[in-house]
């Protein structure tokens, strides 16, 4: 399937055994700079990193190689083994301890990225490729990643705040516990704060409709969301004692709320689908919605579901 591997002279923080991080490129500017995000993510886990260019010609049964009439080194082969090379050059220059290898892979993107997902220790990619439409926020395959992927994702977008926190947006799902842990584990690597938000809304009962005798008790309610709060990071504040934390209950409107609070941070870490999600739904709308708007990378955590096999 691989027609391609090349590799960048050997870099001391190598650890093998232990999964890559991996990055996919097309070309565009937004993969590029996903390039040195990936090359700075695999320096902090001490591991490779792959780059993976999905190679879709093949499968159109086009042309490869370089026209006779045309130079030597032209045709979308050579195309597209240019582009990697330019993408290994481009690690070297953001890492030049780090080990880089890459691939030209035979595919879809959206399939071949997916599968790059099932043994890789983070996914990253950049908000728009080369055949996004203009205006449009978030690339096809950011989203579609984000939804299935099977490791952690990051999509480089916005603008990170260098020495900002890493934002955790915490809402106390069991879908959620895996993006505790990868914030924690995130904040330790990068030496950063933590901030960890809940968001929640200090009435029961919102609008018009209104039940007329509606009670609610807003101090009962804010300790019950700080207690939420705490015991979701509890375990992980234990396991990370190097992790400074802070905890912070936000009111509002989750979405725009976290938007907002995403303008501070080096990278905002959310669940792939927390409360209130539809059963079945892989990206749930917090998600979604930090995917396309926040002011700073996103790193979104899907928790699988255990294989039959294993007792799941």
């Amino acid at each position: 399937m691989t027609d391609f591997e090349t590799t960048l002279a050997a870099g001391k923080h190598k650890s093998p055994g232990n999964g890559q991080v991996v990055v996919g490129v097309d070309g565009s500017p937004s993969s590029l700079a996903a390039v040195a995000v990936a090359a700075r993510e695999a320096r902090l886990r001490g591991c490779a990193l792959r780059i993976v260019h999905a190679f879709l010609w093949p499968v159109l049964r086009v042309p490869l190689e370089a026209s006779p009439l045309g130079p030597p080194d032209g045709g979308l082969r050579n195309e597209a083994l240019r582009l990697l090379r330019d993408a290994v050059m481009h690690a070297a220059k953001a890492e030049p301890d780090v080990e880089a290898t890459s691939a030209l892979v035979t595919g879809e993107p959206l399939t071949v990225l997916e599968k790059e997902s099932r043994t890789a220790r983070l996914m990253v990619v950049g908000s728009r490729g080369l055949g996004g439409f203009v205006g449009l926020l978030l690339g096809s395959t950011a989203v579609h990643l984000a939804a299935h992927g099977h490791c952690p994702v990051l999509v480089v977008r916005g603008t990170p705040v260098a020495d900002g926190p890493v934002l955790l947006a915490v809402d106390g799902s069991p879908a959620g516990a895996g993006a505790v842990e990868f914030a924690f584990a995130e904040a330790s690597l990068r030496g950063a704060e933590l901030l960890a938000c809940h968001v929640w809304n200090e009435r029961l009962y919102v609008g018009p409709g209104d039940p007329p005798n509606a009670v609610y008790d807003p101090d009962r309610l804010r300790d019950a969301e700080e207690r939420l709060l705490a015991e979701a990071l509890a375990g992980c504040a234990d396991r990370y004692p190097d992790v400074r934390v802070t905890r912070k209950l936000l009111t509002g409107r989750t979405r725009p709320v976290l938007i907002e609070t995403s303008r501070q941070a080096q990278l905002t870490v959310v669940g792939a689908r927390g409360r209130g999600g539809f059963a079945g739904l892989l990206l749930g709308s917090v998600s979604q919605a930090l995917l396309h708007h926040a002011e700073s990378p996103v790193a979104v955590v899907r928790v699988e579901k255990p294989s039959p096999e294993l007792g799941g």
